[in-house]
C-alpha cells in the first residue's frame, strides 16, 4: 500500500501524464507541390518525397477488411497507401456526416507508419455514380439524372450538367476536408483524389435536352483563350457567339464533355481546397496514346491525353491530372509518361497494373521526375489468399520498394534536381544507352548479364536500371536483370578507362553503408552485372 508521500508523488505524475495526453500533436508542415526548372516535387515534412504506394480494393476501406490490407502493405514495403472514402458512408442522411471510418483509416495508418492518399468516391467512380448516398440514388432519375445517349437511351453515367448534384458533392467534400484538417494535424494524408476515372462509357457526351441546349449555346469564353485553342489545334471563331460544333468541329462532342466534367470536378475540388488546401488530383482511364482512337471508343470526358489542356484550365483547384496505366507494352507506357509530364502538370502514377510488365516501369517513372507510383490492388478482397500467394503476386514491386524505400528522400531530391536516368527492358530486349555527360552508359538486359555474355535474352522483359548522376565520374546505379558498361565521350572520348571503385551499398539510419566491393567476375567483361534481385552500387570511374 502507498503511504501519503508516495501517493502524493503518484498523483503528481498522473497529473503530468494526463496533461501531456491532453496536448494536441503539433501540426506538421503541410504537404505541397513545388516546381523548379520544369520539374516537380512533393514536399513532405519540408523535404522531397516519393510515394512507393499501393492501392487497396474498392470495398476494402472498412475496419473489417483492414487486417488483410496491412498484411499486404507490409509484404510490398509501401510507404504510402491509397484508400477510398465513400460519399455514401460519410453522408448516410442528407446533411448528417459520419467520419468514423475515415478516422479509423487515419489511426491505423499511423500505427503502421505509412502515409495515405485518400480517394473521394462520390459522383464518379469508373464512369458511374454507384457511390452516391442512398437518399440520392432513390431520386436519381428525377433530381440527379444520368446522361442520355445519342440514341435517346439512358447511360449509366452521371450528367455533368446537374448543378444540384454538383453542389451536394461539393458540400460533402468540403465537410470531409474540414474534418480531415481537424483530425490529421500530423498530415498522415498527403493528397486527395477527387472522384475516380470520370467521364462516360457508352456515349461520347450527354445528349439530353438540357445538354443539347448548352451544346448549341455560345462556347464559354475561357474555352476560347488563344493559347488553349493553339494547344487544341483549333482556330478562334470568326464571329462571336459561336457554338461548340462551329468552333471545335469533329472534336466538339468530346471537348464539350471534357469541359463540363472538368468544370464539375473543379467545383468539388475548389470547395474542399478552400477549407483545407492539401494537394488534389484527378485520375484518368487512358485511351491509346499512339493511335489517336475515335472518340467514344474509350471513357469520354475524363482527363485523357488529348484534353489535358481543357482540364488544367477548367479545374484550376486540381494540382494535377494523372494517368492510370494498364497498357502493358513499353512503347505505350513510356508515351503516357511523356504526355502527362508537363510543366503545368506534375507526373504521378496513381494506378498501374500488376505483373512484371508493370513493375519494370518504376525506374522510368522516377527518372521522369514523378512524385509517386502506385500498384494494386494490394489486398485479397476477402478471397482467403495465402501469405505466400500475396508475396508472389506483389513480387514485381516489393523487392524494389524494399531496396528503394529507405533512401526515398535522396531519390526524391535527385529526381527533383534532374539527376536520375533510367533504362527499362523493352519487349524486344534491345540494348540501350544513357547519356551521362562525359560518359555513355551502355545497358544490356538479362539476369546475370546474359546479353553481355553473348546470349540473347528471352522471356518477359523485366530488366531495369536507375542511375543517379552524383558527379562527373560518380554514380549510384540500382538495377536488376541488366548489365552495364561505359564509354568516355566529349573531352575524354577515346581515353582508356577503368572502375576506380564499385561498392555494393544499402541505406540504413540515414546513410549509405558499404556491404562489399565488386571486382573480378562481377565487373569484368561487360559488368557490372545485376542479377534477378535488385541491388544498389556506388560507382566511381576514372580515365588515364
Amino acid at each position: 500500500m502507498l503511504n501519503h508521500s508516495q501517493l502524493a508523488k503518484w498523483l503528481a505524475w498522473a497529473g503530468v501524464l494526463a496533461s501531456l495526453a491532453a496536448v494536441r500533436v503539433p501540426a506538421a508542415e503541410m504537404p505541397k507541390l513545388v516546381e523548379k526548372n520544369g520539374r516537380h516535387a512533393l514536399l513532405v515534412d519540408g523535404q522531397p518525397f516519393f510515394m512507393f504506394a499501393g492501392q487497396i480494393n474498392n470495398s476494402s476501406a472498412w475496419p473489417s477488411q483492414l487486417p488483410e490490407v496491412w498484411r499486404a502493405v507490409e509484404t510490398i514495403h509501401a510507404n504510402t497507401v491509397e484508400m477510398p472514402v465513400y460519399w455514401e458512408q460519410i453522408e448516410p442522411a442528407q446533411g448528417q456526416f459520419d467520419f468514423s471510418v475515415a478516422d479509423t483509416l487515419l489511426k491505423e495508418a499511423r500505427w503502421h507508419n505509412v502515409r495515405l492518399v485518400l480517394l473521394w468516391f462520390a459522383t464518379w467512380k469508373n464512369g458511374s455514380a454507384h457511390y452516391l448516398p442512398e437518399w440520392m440514388k432513390l431520386e436519381a432519375g428525377v433530381k440527379y439524372p444520368n446522361i442520355t445517349g445519342r440514341n435517346g437511351r439512358p447511360v449509366d453515367s452521371p450528367s455533368p450538367h446537374n448543378t444540384a448534384a454538383m453542389e451536394l458533392d461539393a458540400k460533402a467534400f468540403a465537410a470531409f476536408m474540414g474534418h480531415l484538417k481537424e483530425a490529421d494535424p500530423e498530415h498522415t494524408v498527403l493528397m486527395v483524389q477527387v472522384e475516380n476515372e470520370t467521364g462516360a462509357w457508352g456515349s461520347v457526351r450527354d445528349f439530353s435536352p438540357t445538354a443539347r441546349n448548352i451544346f448549341e449555346s455560345p462556347v464559354p469564353a475561357e474555352m476560347l483563350q488563344p493559347e488553349l485553342l493553339k494547344e487544341l489545334k483549333k482556330e478562334a471563331p470568326a464571329a462571336p457567339g459561336a457554338n461548340w460544333q462551329t468552333v471545335f468541329g469533329d472534336d466538339a462532342d468530346e471537348f464539350f464533355q471534357a469541359y463540363w466534367v472538368a468544370h464539375y470536378v473543379g467545383r468539388v475540388a475548389a470547395a474542399g481546397k478552400a477549407v483545407y488546401p492539401l494537394p488534389l488530383y484527378a485520375n484518368a482511364a487512358l485511351r491509346d496514346p499512339l493511335t489517336n482512337p475515335r472518340a467514344g471508343t474509350y471513357e469520354s470526358g475524363g482527363p485523357t491525353d488529348n484534353v489535358i489542356p481543357i482540364w488544367r484550365m477548367a479545374a484550376p483547384a486540381l494540382d494535377l491530372v494523372a494517368p492510370d496505366i494498364y497498357l502493358s507494352d513499353s512503347p505505350r507506357q513510356l508515351k503516357v509518361l511523356d504526355l502527362y509530364d508537363r510543366p503545368d502538370n506534375p507526373l504521378m502514377i496513381p494506378e498501374i497494373g500488376e505483373g512484371v510488365e508493370f513493375g519494370r516501369m518504376l525506374f522510368a517513372v522516377m527518372a521522369h521526375g514523378s512524385i509517386g507510383f502506385c500498384t494494386g490492388p494490394l489486398d485479397d478482397n476477402g478471397s482467403g489468399e495465402t501469405a505466400e500467394r500475396t508475396a508472389e503476386r506483389l513480387a514485381p514491386f516489393s523487392a524494389n520498394y524494399a531496396l528503394l524505400g529507405p533512401m526515398v528522400r535522396e531519390l526524391a531530391r535527385w529526381s527533383f534536381d534532374g539527376k536520375l536516368h533510367a533504362a527499362i527492358e523493352h519487349d524486344d530486349h534491345a540494348a540501350q544507352t544513357l547519356d551521362l555527360g562525359s560518359w555513355q552508359a551502355n545497358v544490356s538486359f538479362g539476369p546475370g548479364g546474359r546479353a553481355g555474355r553473348g546470349a540473347a535474352p528471352t522471356g518477359p522483359a523485366v530488366g531495369q536500371l536507375l542511375v543517379a548522376q552524383l558527379g562527373t565520374n560518380e554514380l549510384m546505379c540500382i538495377g536488376s536483370s541488366a548489365s552495364l558498361t561505359f564509354r568516355p565521350t566529349g573531352p575524354i572520348a577515346g581515353r582508356e578507362w577503368h572502375y576506380l571503385r564499385v561498392e555494393e551499398v544499402n541505406y540504413d539510419d540515414g546513410k549509405f553503408k558499404p556491404l562489399r566491393i565488386w571486382n573480378g567476375d562481377e565487373t569484368d567483361n561487360g559488368g557490372p552485372r545485376f542479377g534477378k534481385k535488385p541491388v544498389a552500387l556506388h560507382l566511381t570511374l576514372y580515365t588515364r
